[in-house]
């Protein structure tokens, strides 16, 4: 029985499986590892050096080397970060938050 060349994957279609396939075991590993760009880290806190203006290898940084933990103590939160790839992980920035209320408003 002939194989219909027109049901077989192509070329192209196998590359772009093979690309999103790498893209979603990346983007996995990222959330596991806790990258800056995979925890909700906003561009203007993506100033790693300190010079107060971001740049694009910053940016870049976050996707690959800047990692990110969160701990939460009442109504304070903080996000250390830290280089991934280190010996220690010790953090070269520690960012706290404290919330107030709920931010519902209270009923008359």
């Amino acid at each position: 029985m002939p194989i219909d060349p027109r049901s077989r994957l192509g070329r192209r279609r196998k590359f772009w499986f093979a690309a999103c396939g790498v893209l979603l075991a990346y983007a996995a590993w990222a959330w596991y590892a806790g990258l800056a760009f995979s925890a909700g880290t906003r561009v203007e806190e993506m100033d790693w050096n300190g010079d107060g203006a971001v740049s694009t290898e910053e940016m870049l940084q976050s996707a690959y080397a800047v990692g990110v933990r969160t701990m939460q103590q009442g109504a304070r939160t903080c996000r250390s970060f830290y280089w991934i790839g280190k010996g220690e992980k010790q953090p070269f920035r520690v960012s706290c938050r404290t919330e107030v209320g709920d931010g519902k408003k209270p009923k008359d």
